[in-house]
């Protein structure tokens, strides 16, 4: 009837069921009359876990020999730890990699996820199975967007989602090694920011104080007076803002996901949940929208989020953009992004000297190193009194009867 290995079996069996509606499997008489009849199955008993027996069984190969190597393969997996499903397809690790992440992703993390391998990792590799995926077809797949001129950045994060897929395969043993390890393309050059000078900054804000005097002119002035992000400040509710402290705590980032669902989550890091200082402008803003909610509140009470619909009902991001757009138009200043809004705070405040570590705390990045290499091009002020500090202090160090010497490039001994 079949072929007995070291360990494990391989034979064939079939669908076929008797009168009582039994599945009759090993035990067809036609598997011994047609060659055709049914297909090959490995059966193994691995090694116990917890206690109990452990058996697979897996059917429906074409041929007796693959079964047979996909018999060897379980057992060669279980000595090495790592065991490679031969017939699982790039498309149902991805599905089933995403299933998987979606509870622990942001519901922004995960739409954007889906949306690769959907409409880009399936197509081009989902009918490959995993096993057989290697780096040459990937680098191939890259060459051909390069050339229909796909985007640096698109690419990039598209790559880097398979290789993040495949690294879970790697660490739940189901890879031996990652394919797309070195695949991924470098990381493109962040463009440089735009930011409003101080000056412009305060024309917008007076014009919406002077021409609107409505919420959304408090957002901007906010938005400005703390560099916080956009999702931070239509997220933020009354109970997070203490007046009386002069602070405000971010705890929630609002999003919009796919067809424009609102979402409300935690921070994108856990340094971006921390207290906020208010400057007296940003307090003035708060004291406004304190003032026009209490009034239609009878009882007094401040509930709810800062900035909303009458309803009480977030405020979409793309509204707000959209607004911010026509209100800059109207002064024909510089087109900028709601999160150009975050840069220009944080560029104003490398312009007035703020030392680089008290700007990373006050934008709240994870790292200093994150500030520098967003920000690091406005340091250049900042490099040249560096070194003319240090001149200075080694000027009034030195012997007086040194301090006349010249330091010209002429006076420089002649190399050897």
């Amino acid at each position: 009837m079949g072929q007995r290995a070291q360990r494990g079996r391989v034979y064939r069996r079939c669908g076929c069921r008797d009168e009582g509606g039994k599945q009759l499997g090993a035990w067809c008489e036609r598997l011994l009359e047609e060659a055709g009849h049914g297909s090959w199955t490995y059966c193994v008993d691995l090694a116990p876990q917890d206690g109990r027996r452990r058996t697979r069984r897996r059917g429906g190969f074409a041929t007796e020999v693959e079964a047979a190597q996909e018999l060897a393969a379980v057992l060669e997996g279980e000595l090495s730890g790592a065991y490679e499903e031969r017939r699982t397809t790039v498309a149902e690790y991805l599905r089933e990699w995403l299933a998987a992440r979606k509870e622990v992703l942001t519901a922004n993390t995960y739409a954007g996820y889906k949306a690769y391998v959907e409409r880009d990792l399936v197509p081009a590799f989902g009918r490959c199975r995993l096993l057989d995926l290697r780096p040459k077809q990937i680098e191939a797949w890259m060459a051909g967007q390069r050339k229909a001129g796909r985007g640096r950045v698109t690419l990039y994060r598209v790559v880097s989602t398979l290789r993040n897929a495949l690294n879970h395969a790697v660490r739940s043993w189901r890879l031996k090694f990652n394919p797309a390890e070195h695949c991924v393309p470098p990381k493109p050059r962040a463009e440089e920011r735009m930011c409003w000078t101080p000056k412009e900054a305060a024309v917008f804000l007076l014009h919406n104080a002077e021409q609107y005097a409505d919420p959304l002119a408090d957002l901007f002035e906010v938005l400005i007076g703390t560099g916080m992000r956009r999702g931070e400040v239509l997220a933020l509710h009354w109970s997070d803002v203490h007046l009386m402290d002069r602070k405000l705590f971010v705890r929630w980032t609002l999003s919009a996901v796919d067809n424009g669902d609102l979402h409300f989550n935690q921070p994108k890091t856990e340094a971006s949940r921390a207290w906020i200082s208010l400057s007296p402008r940003v307090m003035a803003a708060l004291h406004r929208q304190a003032d026009l909610q209490m009034a239609d509140h009878p009882d007094g009470r401040l509930v709810g989020l800062v900035f909303a619909h009458a309803d009480g009902s977030p405020l979409r991001p793309q509204w707000v953009l959209d607004q911010l757009r026509k209100r800059t138009a109207e002064l024909g200043l510089p087109k900028i992004g709601l999160h150009d809004l975050r840069h220009t705070a944080a560029s104003i405040m490398i312009a007035e000297g703020i030392p680089i570590a008290i700007v990373s705390k006050t934008l709240r990045h994870a790292t200093l190193a994150t500030t520098i290499n967003l920000y690091g091009h406005l340091f250049k002020d900042s490099a040249d009194q560096a070194v003319n500090a240090l001149t200075r202090a080694l000027d009034q160090a030195q012997p007086d009867r040194l301090r006349a010497i010249p330091r010209g490039d002429d006076d420089l001994p002649l190399a050897a």
